[in-house]
């Protein structure tokens, strides 16, 4: 027999929810360290990129794994919870990358801010390519 709880949708699940939770306030925590370690460079948001970027290739490689071993059940879905939802959407932004972005138009820097905003989406999702590749390798 099925128990209540688990006939809930997955993200009406405390446990589920909880995870999110958890991994986010991580991923949150080690985006702020990587931001104020890395200083901005030529009035650009090097740190978000990177940080974006970085965040692109690992869930990617991450999700691609967990795929590769089995179905999204139990040990699988909560790597992918704690590490893939919460985690890495803690350490990646787009609300920052979008403020850096219009920072750079305020500051009337337009191509540059263009510039930025193109090779964050192209090179994210490059990253993001290859780690579905790296992480689709047996």
């Amino acid at each position: 027999m099925t128990s209540p709880a688990n006939t809930r949708p997955l993200h009406l699940r405390w446990s589920s929810v909880g995870l999110v939770i958890a991994g986010g306030f991580i991923g949150t925590l080690v985006r702020y360290l990587v931001s104020i370690a890395l200083p901005e460079w030529g009035g650009m948001p090097w740190p978000i990129f990177l940080i974006n970027v970085v965040g692109a290739f690992i869930l990617g490689w991450l999700l691609a794994a967990l795929a590769r071993r089995g179905p999204d059940v139990g040990r699988r879905r909560a790597l992918r919870l704690f590490a893939g939802t919460g985690v890495l959407g803690g350490f990646t932004t787009y609300s920052t990358f979008a403020v850096g972005t219009d920072g750079l138009f305020v500051t009337g820097d337009v191509w540059p801010g263009i510039a930025y905003a193109v090779a964050t989406v192209v090179v994210g999702a490059a990253a993001s390519l290859a780690g579905i590749l790296l992480g689709a390798r047996r």
